[in-house]
């Protein structure tokens, strides 16, 4: 994100947090929903992000022109958290465009933090990326991006129907949708730590042959915390092929302690001597 995109974030983000402070969770979620499908908008149509991001225009002709667009189509907090963006420093159409798509999944969150669902969803968005990973034919099908999202979302809120919170079917959604520009996996990872921040945590993802028992899990969660100086939120997938001990993955910190490694390790060694 560009200086200019920070600048109107980081405003957005405070009247955001001001807002969901004192709205009920419901509401908070429409809010969500509202500017989520502005972004939506906003990406089917490249002639209006380019005209609201004109550097030549001032920030309230910008406003004034989102205004005449989405003016009685959603909220009236909708409408001023986007105005926010829209208004700031000009920028490219499509940092625009991601700005105000981040500020819709931010509220999302603020709106499961506020109705005490927050972990849930990260949680459930975790383990969702984990059972698309399992099955290379599903994974194939959310991932084509020659089909039309709403098919691909579709696909997802039946697979989730019943078994998650409609927050987190709506973070998937977006991931679906290119979220940030990125492909489906590494959306949703990127919601994963999104959710986790807001939760003033650092994702921890290990993995493990078998699972670690409850005790191990604390342990493990205890020792990273003091680490980072920061609660960690760990991930664990269970990946038979590593054969045993644990590999754990904190932004770009790798510790691979796993017999694989060093298995490979010593077939690296022997190859070269």
């Amino acid at each position: 994100m560009q200086a200019a995109s920070r600048e109107s974030y980081a405003a957005a983000l405070e009247r955001l947090n001001a807002y969901a402070a004192r709205a009920k969770a419901d509401n908070v979620e429409a809010t969500g929903e509202e500017i989520l499908s502005v972004a939506t908008l906003l990406r089917r149509e490249p002639r209006l992000r380019r005209a609201l991001s004109d550097p030549s225009r001032s920030g309230e002709q910008r406003a004034g022109l989102l205004t005449s667009v989405i003016g009685g189509k959603v909220g009236e907090s909708a409408a001023e958290l986007v105005g926010l963006v829209v208004g700031g420093r000009a920028t490219t159409g499509n940092e625009l465009l991601d700005t105000i798509e981040r500020v819709g999944v931010e509220t999302l969150l603020a709106a499961a933090d506020r109705g005490g669902d927050l972990a849930e969803v990260e949680d459930e968005l975790f383990r969702f990326g984990q059972v698309v990973d399992g099955d290379p034919a599903l994974s194939g099908a959310l991932s084509d991006v020659v089909a039309p999202p709403e098919q691909r979302a579709s696909l997802a809120a039946a697979l989730l129907d019943g078994k998650a919170k409609s927050i987190t079917v709506r973070l998937v959604e977006a991931a679906l949708g290119g979220f940030g520009g990125r492909s489906f996996p590494v959306g949703l990872t990127r919601l994963v730590e999104l959710a986790a921040e807001r939760r003033e945590r650092q994702v921890a993802y290990v993995t493990v042959a078998s699972p670690l028992s409850d005790a191990d899990e604390r342990r493990l969660g205890v020792k990273l915390s003091e680490l980072y100086g920061r609660e960690v939120s760990i991930k664990q997938t269970v990946d038979p092929r590593v054969l045993g001990g644990v590999s754990v993955l904190v932004g770009s910190d790798l510790y691979d302690g796993t017999v694989l490694r060093r298995l490979n390790d010593t077939r690296n060694a022997l190859t070269k001597s």
